[in-house]
């Protein structure tokens, strides 16, 4: 293979992606021509042709394909496309194809690589990371699988120091990255189409982790076992990084952020939810390791304003709530209605959730109508197949995962109907969660409910 340098063109099939996105936003940076497909036109889809990229929306192979010489034009796909006829024309053209996630492996390779893994937090972790290196002027580009809401991207490039990736453990992705410094926030079990069992998948975190070198430094949540030496970190409870003495005034969390030599208090933190601080608190712990000073990370972390749908909170003037979250798994949905059920503990919550996968909805189903229950009445979305056929999944349904939730007020609604259905119904939060198109019911809530 040739090295990334030599070619001229990028081909993405499956661009409109999270993680492809960044990447095809990397390419276009660095000066290169960059194209692709995708079956749906998004606002990421949008945004990356407002940019400058070329993207189609029909499997043809029309002139712009056939145009593109295969020594000079590196193919790049994403493992969620199973059968695509531009997919098939590279291969017969014996072009270079390569994964995402092998892509993002080679770029790791020639940077100070800081590698955020887990099946909860990776996101938020990765983002704020990048934030608080932007803020301390560190020469880096970040490859983040959620939009941050300072940089308006999931991509940044500013400068080839150091990589910030979110190191994803779908697919096994994460083992192709050369991690320098590395976090593992979690390791429940999620995935279980690609890793079977929660054995298999604490196995891959511990391949991850093997991955860091030596001389740097590897962040574990305290209370996993990873099985190499490492740092520690937590919230109220000690570890060699962490925070405590939290409270809330107004929507501000403050805190005191503990290292092996000192202790700095009074960090302002804006996003809600103890979870979030565990992410803040192994972020810090990563920039103070970059020799960054606390007065810089205060400054930083105060102004941090999260990622796109990880728990975006609006708040009306009747007085009225919404949040939306990507949240699509019992552990994850459990940490957003503890924060709501903690800060707002007598409003009224309606819930409108659309699961993910049939598979991660049948491996954890009774999880999520623990989680479910905890709402006062729900929504259940039809299940979002993304790149799952419903057949294969026999009786696997909203349905029948509605009838382990134990609510009075709940109800089966498909996405067309939903919103409609939202605004028949007595509430003082809203919440809207899961990570598949239910995205979509975003803005027309946001405009209704500013017209309360």
């Amino acid at each position: 293979m040739n090295s990334l340098q030599t070619y001229r063109n990028f081909y993405f099939v499956g661009i409109g992606g999270i993680g492809m996105s960044a990447l095809a936003r990397y390419f276009h940076a660095s000066g290169k021509k960059v194209s692709g497909y995708d079956k749906t036109n998004t606002k990421l889809t949008q945004a990356l042709m407002n940019e400058g990229i070329d993207i189609v929306f029909d499997d043809i192979i029309d002139e712009k394909i056939t145009a593109l010489q295969k020594e000079d034009t590196l193919v790049i796909y994403t493992p969620a496309i199973k059968v695509l006829g531009i997919l098939d024309y590279f291969n017969n053209h014996q072009f270079e194809i390569l994964k995402r996630a092998k892509v993002l492996g080679l770029i790791t390779e020639n940077t100070d690589c800081i590698a955020v893994a887990g099946t909860h937090g990776k996101t938020t972790t990765s983002t704020l990371v990048s934030h608080l290196c932007k803020e301390a002027d560190l020469s880096f580009s970040c490859f983040l699988g959620g939009i941050s809401e300072n940089f308006k991207s999931n991509f940044l490039y500013n400068g080839t120091q150091y990589s910030v990736v979110e190191a994803d453990e779908y697919d096994r992705s994460f083992l192709n990255l050369s991690p320098d410094w590395a976090v593992i926030t979690s390791t429940d079990a999620d995935h279980l189409d690609i890793y079977g069992d929660k054995n298999t998948i604490e196995e891959g975190f511990r391949q991850f982790a093997a991955l860091v070198s030596e001389d740097k430094q590897l962040f574990v949540r305290k209370g996993i076992d990873i099985g190499r030496s490492h740092l520690t970190y937590a919230v109220n409870e000690k570890a060699d990084y962490y925070s405590e003495n939290l409270r809330m005034e107004d929507d501000t969390i403050y805190f005191d952020f503990h290292t092996p030599e000192e202790t700095v208090k009074d960090f302002a933190w804006e996003i809600p939810g103890i979870h979030n601080v565990e992410n803040a608190t192994v972020a810090l712990a990563i920039l103070h390791n970059l020799g960054v000073g606390f007065e810089t990370l205060k400054k930083a972390i105060a102004n941090f304003k999260g990622i796109k749908r990880r728990y975006t909170k609006h708040r009306y003037e009747n007085g009225k709530i919404y949040i939306d979250d990507y949240a699509h798994h019992p552990t994850e949905i459990n940490a957003v209605m503890s924060s709501i059920r903690t800060f707002y503990p007598e409003k009224k919550l309606l819930v409108v959730f659309q699961p993910h996968l049939f598979s991660r909805t049948r491996d954890f189903a009774e999880g999520f109508a623990e989680s479910l229950t905890r709402a006062d009445e729900l929504i259940l979305l039809d299940i979002y197949p993304a790149r799952e056929l419903q057949e294969s999944f026999e009786g696997i349904t909203s349905d029948w995962l509605l009838e382990k939730v134990t609510l009075n007020k709940k109800e089966v609604s498909s996405l067309n109907e939903a919103f409609s259905k939202i605004k028949e119904k007595e509430f003082d939060i809203l919440l809207t969660v899961g990570a598949g198109n239910i995205d979509t019911l975003y803005d027309p809530i946001c405009d209704w409910m500013s017209r309360y």
